[in-house]
């Protein structure tokens, strides 16, 4: 018989299947105290919470039997994920128990904005009979731009095909092909811009979304184009988009997220008529709740019954004996990752790994989820960890093929990572040396020596006398300092790549004029 130990207010109808299950035991014990849990969570094979519950080392420490520990809802800040995977216990959340919930107040805020339904109800119950002010706008015929085609942003583009709109799609792993089967016109963020009436945005903070929509952005769009974010604030600048309001190149924007929350109550969102905010209400409905926990509940029934499960958050145990030998090479393959897809200005519709020399022989398993974590992390941030990378890989339709040689040219152990797009195929290599550490060793085609970390500047060039003194005299005249240099060539004067590591970012100026050098093909700025 196993034991679920439910510790906060979760929803009866969404833990009914454990309940049910007549090899379950249920126990619902909330409001207690660290020392009280610590107390009787060696008795339980599970645990549920929501936010409350703060699951520490020290409850850990006492979980004899447990094995799962189930999250109804996102977020698992509020347990130690560390000290749940030394202890062997599997961490599961429930990211796709929201998805409808976001979705709809996502087109409910759009069409507020488009008929101004908050502002006419304030003047309504103040005692104005106003029916010219509030003349809005109808969603047919009409093109909405969506920014992030995961789960959420497929249904938003579900919805509004019903409501006959024209529906742009971008998204960095979204294929042509994807979008054909979604009803969706493959888009890059530039021409939703462009072309958008109503502007919708869905995907994680990153560095890469971080004011994703910013002033340059607004000053091409649309005369007139409403702006809607129930995803992360931070992903479109808000003093950015208050201006665009004001200078009449905004209609309307709703927001449900914000940089700092709760919101403060002199924000110029607050003032501004034009502007819809909401308090983060994305999975504030019945069945959402229900359904995350319902969602984590399947998952710790399937884990306490070792079947499969696919939500898990924490790192999965590895036998000691393989885990010292792959552990060195964890960070090395995480930043070969998140470079190659750092380089990749195309959907990913392939990863390639390929192992070479000594790892040959070893269960690669855990170090491929690090390689697939730091692809799939350039774009998605903290979305993607090492247990759901596969399965986020797969669902946004990225196939992951392993190969592995006795052979590894000159070096004891090589990985080398490729990613297949349709702009062609890009390959990034790395090795650890002794005394040096992780090592990239090769740029596509080209034989590089670079240390994966800080700011790099990736230059595809033609080899010609003199290209490297421009380079830095450029880079210098923008203030920007050079630490190291590599450059990787295969003939003399032909094809070449230039790698710099510089002390801080060169902005967009500095890149252009990079650019206008008649020798420079490529310039690519990358954070690792």
């Amino acid at each position: 018989m196993y034991k679920v130990l439910v510790s906060d207010p979760i929803s009866d109808m969404g833990i009914q299947q454990l309940h049910d299950a007549e090899d379950v035991q249920v126990d619902k014990i909330t409001g207690l105290k660290e020392d009280e849990l610590v107390e009787i969570i060696g008795n339980y094979d599970a645990l549920l919470v929501r936010s409350q519950t703060k699951v520490t080392a020290k409850i850990l420490e006492a979980a004899h039997r447990l094995k799962a520990i189930g999250r109804a809802g996102v977020g698992v800040d509020n347990i130690d994920l560390e000290a749940a995977t030394k202890k062997g216990i599997v961490v599961v959340n429930a990211p796709d128990g929201n998805t409808i919930a976001t979705a709809e107040l996502s087109f409910a805020m759009m069409m507020a904005t488009a008929r101004m339904i908050p502002q006419a109800y304030k003047k309504t119950i103040g005692g104005e009979w106003d029916r010219k002010t509030f003349v809005g706008v109808e969603l047919r015929g009409k093109t909405l731009g969506v920014i992030g085609m995961g789960r959420i942003g497929s249904e938003v583009a579900k919805r509004a095909k019903v409501f006959g709109m024209k529906v742009l799609g971008y998204d960095p792993f979204l294929t042509e092909e994807r979008a054909e089967k979604l009803g969706v016109v493959f888009a890059s963020v530039d021409d939703i811009v462009e072309q958008a009436d109503f502007i919708t945005v869905h995907t994680p903070l990153t560095n890469d979304t971080r004011n994703l929509l910013d002033r340059p952005q607004f000053a091409r769009m649309k005369k007139g184009v409403r702006i809607v974010n129930c995803a992360r604030g931070g992903i479109i600048n808000e003093e950015a988009l208050v201006a665009a309001v004001e200078e009449g190149i905004v209609a309307g924007a709703a927001f449900d997220v914000f940089l700092q929350e709760p919101l403060p109550a002199d924000h110029p969102f607050t003032q501004h008529p034009n502007i819809i905010v909401t308090p983060h209400l994305g999975a504030s409905t019945v069945e959402a709740q229900e359904n995350v926990a319902i969602d984590v509940s399947e998952e710790v029934l399937n884990i306490m019954r070792d079947q499969p499960y696919k939500n898990a958050v924490n790192m999965p145990p590895v036998p000691a004996v393989v885990l010292n030998k792959l552990q060195p090479f964890f960070k090395l393959g995480e930043k070969l990752g998140l470079f190659v897809a750092r380089m990749a200005e195309a959907p990913v519709s392939d990863i390639i790994v390929s192992y070479s020399g000594e790892l040959m022989d070893l269960d690669t398993n855990p170090l491929t989820r690090y390689v697939i974590m730091g692809v799939l992390s350039a774009h998605l941030g903290s979305e993607v960890n090492l247990v759901n990378a596969t399965h986020l890989a797969k669902s946004r339709g990225v196939n992951v093929l392993v190969q592995k040689t006795a052979t590894a040219a000159n070096y004891k152990n090589l990985v080398t990572v490729t990613l297949k797009t349709k702009a062609g195929d890009l390959t990034l290599a790395g090795t650890l040396l002794a005394e040096y550490g992780e090592r990239i060793v090769q740029v596509n085609d080209f034989p590089v020596d670079i240390a994966p970390e800080g700011t790099l500047l990736l230059i595809s060039h033609t080899d010609k006398p003199g290209i490297i003194g421009k380079v830095g005299t450029l880079l210098g005249e923008n203030n920007v300092n050079i630490a190291s240099m590599q450059v990787g060539r295969k003939v003399v004067g032909g094809s070449a790549i230039m790698v710099l590591t510089i002390d801080k970012h060169a902005d967009h100026q500095a890149q252009a004029q990079l650019e206008q050098l008649e020798e420079i093909v490529k310039v690519k700025e990358l954070t690792l």
